[in-house]
């Protein structure tokens, strides 16, 4: 059975080519273009991997991160951003996260890094 990654992003280009590589490497993906979407998904709907931008439209990463540690504390989250803040970074990690990949970043550096969290599963 295909693993299931939910991506969280208002940008349509990034989902694009998130969508693109991830459904090439063989996972069925679903997106949210925003917050309050993403926790509708997530109250219905399980996940192996949850993929987030921290600044959204209505309800925010955090917000979402928060959501979903107390929904499955167990779930694989990566954070993409496009910070660079080392405290905004910290509070991601603290709260959970298993990766963050800072904005612009390569698919292939995506890729792994999704099988690197799926793995652990």
């Amino acid at each position: 059975m295909k693993k299931r990654i939910l991506i969280i992003e208002d940008n349509p280009m990034v989902v694009k080519s998130l969508e693109f590589k991830l459904n090439n490497d063989g996972y069925e993906v679903e997106v949210a273009n925003d917050g309050r979407t993403a926790l509708e998904i997530l109250a219905s709907t399980d996940f192996d991997l949850v993929i987030t931008d921290l600044m959204l439209p209505f309800i925010t990463g955090i917000q979402i991160i928060e959501f979903i540690k107390k929904k499955s504390e167990n779930l694989p989250i990566i954070v993409l951003s496009t910070s660079t803040q080392e405290s905004i970074i910290m509070d991601a990690f603290n709260m959970g996260v298993d990766d963050f990949i800072t904005k612009p970043f390569s698919p292939n550096e995506l890729s792994l890094r999704v099988k690197r969290s799926l793995a652990k599963l």
